[in-house]
C-alpha cells in the first residue's frame, strides 16, 4: 500500500511538472508538412484540418485573427513557413484576416477554384499544400490585391516572440 501511495504521488507530481513545463515552454518552429494525413488529423484541431486539408472556410468574424492588430508574422499552421506580415494586413470588412501581399511571392501557390458556382483564385501554401484562402483584386494600394485568409490555416507569432520561436531573421521587418 505504501508503494502504491508513493507511485500515485510520483505520478501526480510528474503530471504537475509536465503541465507546468508545457505551459511555460515557448512554441518553436515546427514543420509537420511531411506527416501523413492521419497524423495531421491528430495534430491539428478539427477546424484547422477542415480548412487546410478539405479546403474549408471558417466563419467570418468568429476566427482568431480577423481583428488582430498586433505586430508580428503569420505562418503556415502545418509547415511553420512564414506567409504574411502584420504590416501588410488591413481591415477588409469581410471578417477574415486580409493582406495586400505574402511575405514572399514564392511561399504561396495560386490555383483556379471553380467551386460554389463561381471562379475564384485559391491560395495554397507552397510548402505544405495547405488551403489558406483566396485572393481577390479588390484590395487597397499598392497591390490592389486582397489575400483573404482563414485564421485556422495560420499561426500568429508576435514580434516579441520571433527570436524565441525560431523566426529571428524576421525581426528586421519591424525595425
Amino acid at each position: 500500500m505504501k508503494n502504491l501511495s508513493i507511485l500515485v504521488a510520483a505520478a501526480l507530481m510528474g503530471v504537475c511538472i509536465t503541465t507546468a513545463f508545457s505551459q511555460t515552454t515557448p512554441k518553436s518552429r515546427t514543420d509537420m508538412s511531411k506527416l501523413s494525413d492521419d497524423e495531421l488529423k491528430r495534430q491539428l484541431t478539427p477546424q484547422q484540418y477542415f480548412v487546410t486539408r478539405q479546403s474549408g472556410t471558417e466563419p467570418a468574424f468568429r476566427n482568431a485573427y480577423w481583428d488582430n492588430h498586433e505586430p508580428g508574422i503569420y505562418v503556415d499552421v502545418i509547415s511553420g513557413e512564414p506567409l504574411f506580415v502584420s504590416k501588410d494586413k488591413f481591415d477588409s470588412g469581410t471578417g477574415w484576416p486580409s493582406f495586400t501581399k505574402p511575405i514572399n511571392p514564392n511561399v504561396v501557390v495560386e490555383k483556379t477554384d471553380d467551386s460554389l458556382g463561381m471562379t475564384r483564385t485559391e491560395v495554397r501554401s507552397a510548402k505544405s499544400d495547405a488551403h489558406l484562402g483566396h485572393v481577390f483584386d479588390d484590395g487597397p494600394k499598392p497591390t490592389g490585391l486582397r489575400y483573404c485568409m482563414n485564421s485556422a490555416a495560420l499561426r500568429f507569432i508576435p514580434v516579441d516572440k520571433l527570436e524565441a520561436e525560431g523566426y529571428g531573421e524576421y525581426v528586421k521587418l519591424f525595425k
